[in-house]
């Protein structure tokens, strides 16, 4: 996914979910361990190690990244891997990336002219924005078996969308999955609050700048009506004709 789609709430949720017979919720993992270190990334050096070696990992392994899918290696095909894709309002994620970049790295002053313009000419480290979600996107429609499409906002209308057996809906098992992966909660967990994570040997970034208010529609209290026009022409007309509309 695109950075600031909610790559940490993600985070939370798959490993949570694939994990949710394993660990017990009153002592999970979660609640000690940011879920930046729960779940790798394959793109970007870890804490512990330079980059991340599968075979370090317990199956199953869950890893992340914000690689463009073209870019990604052939074999995840042949090797039975399934893919989540979470996207996200342009507009919302334009405004988070702002706010992360400043609070992350000190001394950043973005302001939203700037990034604005940039994102609207498809600067990204990624690659467009809408290129990004949209190779996903056709992937999703080609291999729906594989390659699961999701968007932030109707995940944050319908979150108790956890599959879960008859013995855990009668347990309560979605109830707790929520609960434990709610805004509300991962917020005011000190693991997120305090010390940062570490992204190779030198760079290392608040464990709070990962989270900032969460909310659908934040991009309103920063943008222009006439920015946000333009952003949504630009958007509907890269993915006109695709069956994938913000």
């Amino acid at each position: 996914m695109q950075p600031k789609c909610g790559t940490t709430w993600i985070k939370a949720l798959a490993f949570t979910i694939t994990n949710r017979s394993r660990y017990g919720f009153s002592n999970h993992p979660l609640l000690t361990h940011h879920p930046q270190h729960l779940m790798p990334f394959i793109q970007i050096p870890g804490a512990v190690m330079s980059h991340t070696d599968i075979h370090h990992l317990a199956s199953p392994r869950l890893l992340a990244t914000h690689t463009p899918i073209l870019l990604l290696s052939p074999g995840m095909r042949s090797l039975g891997c399934r893919v989540v894709y979470l996207c996200r309002d342009p507009k919302d994620a334009l405004v988070s990336r702002l706010h992360f970049k400043n609070k992350a790295f000190p001394g950043t002053d973005l302001s939203m002219d700037g990034s604005f313009s940039m994102f609207c000419e498809g600067f990204s480290p990624y690659g467009p924005f809408w290129d990004h979600c949209l190779e996903y996107w056709r992937e999703s429609v080609a291999r729906p078996d594989s390659v699961l499409f999701l968007k932030y906002e109707e995940i944050m209308s319908d979150l108790e969308q956890v599959p879960p057996t008859e013995e855990e809906e009668s347990s309560g098992v979605a109830q707790e999955v929520v609960r434990l992966c709610s805004f509300e909660t991962l917020t005011s967990l000190q693991v997120n609050q305090v010390g940062g994570v570490r992204h190779g040997d030198s760079a290392s970034i608040g464990s709070s700048a990962y989270y900032r208010k969460g909310e659908v529609g934040d991009w309103a209290n920063h943008m222009s009506h006439e920015m946000a026009d333009k952003l949504d022409r630009i958007v509907q007309q890269k993915l006109d004709g695709s069956g994938l509309v913000f």
